[in-house]
């Protein structure tokens, strides 16, 4: 297929879009923003082997692509709109692109969102994603906002997609020792939530005017708090032994989770700090939006993040989180 050919396989895929005055089709397109908004862009680049297993299906791979902005949208508190793709393929393969399409459109037309325009080249497999939405003006959840006294939370449960990386041998194990063999069930349950993470776009909307910051975990909890303490010159004091974990998580690794919980990635969970007065507040708008969040620990005064195991000692992973050019 010529180039042009894969642009209108992937433009006839396409509904029309709110906002949309022109789409796919020329130079760029032209986007009608609402009145009292404030738009929000966010972009980030999957490539072969490193943001994703070699042979992962193009569908799961076209979820994951637009999952991985959404959440960074909803870490915002912004309500998904539009969004560009960039693809660079080895070759003009039609059914895996029918098959990406399959993953990318199913999760934007969950979310409202509207594919508006993008580039296609030859090159290794890669996928760079922008991703547009827009929340009301003065009331965007940002990093630099945390306050000594907060409460830290995180919603859903994490280390279950670091898991699935160690099971197919993408990642070594967090610590040492042999890696575990979970029965066909736990695997599966595992793998999902690496494939395709679930963005918590109505999340990130029940916190406004709750929530003081608020991040997204995608490079491990413990490195993306320590990016919201930095730049609101805040601490914060976390307790490992208390992150919420999946059952398949504990029928696969067990106490050696922790790790995985605290420094593994690709969550794509919420990390948020409100505070201490607002903790029903928070519960019930959390309810309310279908996701489960538990306290983990709170903001103080100083610098840095610092773990606490059970036993209230110190704790230290053996990998501190994802690093991109480490």
């Amino acid at each position: 297929m010529a180039e042009f050919d894969l642009i209108e396989l992937i433009r006839a895929r396409v509904a029309p879009g709110d906002g949309v005055a022109l789409g796919i089709g020329d130079d760029a397109a032209l986007l009608r923003v609402p009145a009292g908004q404030e738009l929000v862009v966010t972009a980030d680049t999957l490539n072969d082997g490193v943001h994703f297993p070699a042979g992962t299906a193009a569908a799961d791979v076209g979820w994951k692509a637009l999952a991985v902005n959404l959440s960074d949208l909803a870490s915002m508190g912004a309500r998904p709109a539009w969004c560009t793709l960039s693809l660079s393929l080895p070759q003009a393969d039609a059914a895996w692109l029918e098959g990406f399409l399959d993953g990318f459109l199913e999760l934007a037309r969950l979310h409202g969102t509207t594919l508006v325009g993008g580039d296609t080249t030859r090159g290794p497999l890669s996928i760079a994603v922008t991703a547009m939405g827009w929340v009301e003006a003065g009331a965007a959840l940002r990093r630099d906002r945390a306050r000594a006294g907060d409460d830290v939370w995180v919603t859903g449960t994490l280390g279950d997609a670091a898991a699935s990386l160690v099971l197919v041998g993408h990642v070594p194990p967090p610590t040492e020792g042999a890696v575990p063999s979970p029965d066909p069930a736990t695997v599966a349950a595992l793998a999902q939530r690496l494939q395709r993470p679930t963005p918590r776009v109505a999340a990130g909307r029940a916190l406004l005017g709750l929530a003081h910051a608020c991040v997204d975990v995608s490079d491990g909890l413990l490195a993306d708090l320590r990016h919201v303490c930095a730049r609101s010159r805040v601490g914060a004091e976390i307790s490992v032994g208390g992150l919420p974990a999946s059952d398949a998580l504990r029928r696969a690794f067990g106490d050696g989770r922790v790790a995985l919980q605290a420094s593994g990635g690709d969550d794509y969970e919420l990390c948020f700090t409100a505070p201490p007065g607002l903790r029903e507040a928070v519960a019930l708008a959390l309810e309310q939006a279908g996701v489960d969040a538990t306290r983990i620990g709170r903001i103080v005064a100083g610098n840095g993040v610092h773990a606490l195991g059970a036993d209230g000692l110190p704790w230290q992973p053996a990998r501190g989180g994802y690093v991109h050019f480490g």
